[in-house]
């Protein structure tokens, strides 16, 4: 699948980014990763409520095989094949998607294991007995 046929499909979600990563593409919003795209068929960030409601719809979870094994990660599920057809079904998708991408960066940052967290002044644990 190409970026221009992923920005078709996401016209009614707005602007995607698609970068190559592991044989594969990540595809961003906001500077935030909220699906994949392997082999042609795309992948939603999905915590286990979502899952659900994804599964129900018939989705699968993204899966691929490593020294032989098949691997499955239930953080990844495709997109409905109805939503494909429906711009806003898959926008509304999406949307959701990202909102789980947002709040795993943010608990991430909270955490202070995000992306840059280190070495920015307040924004990590303070060792016991430094000096301001």
């Amino acid at each position: 699948m190409d970026a221009d046929t992923i920005a078709d499909l996401f016209s009614a979600f707005g602007a995607v980014a698609v970068r190559g990563m592991f044989g594969g593409r990540g595809l961003f919003a906001d500077g935030l990763m909220f699906a994949i795209e392997v082999d042609g068929i795309i992948y939603l960030k999905a915590d286990e409520a979502f899952a659900g409601a994804l599964s129900a719809r018939g989705a699968v979870p993204f899966s691929y095989v490593a020294q032989g094994r098949v691997r499955t990660m239930r953080g990844y599920w495709s997109v409905p094949e109805a939503a494909l057809d429906d711009a806003e079904d898959l926008a509304a998708l999406s949307r959701r998607a990202l909102a789980l991408a947002r709040a795993a960066a943010a608990a991430k940052a909270r955490s202070g294991t995000g992306k840059g967290a280190a070495g920015k002044s307040g924004t990590g644990p303070r060792r016991r007995g430094a000096q301001d």
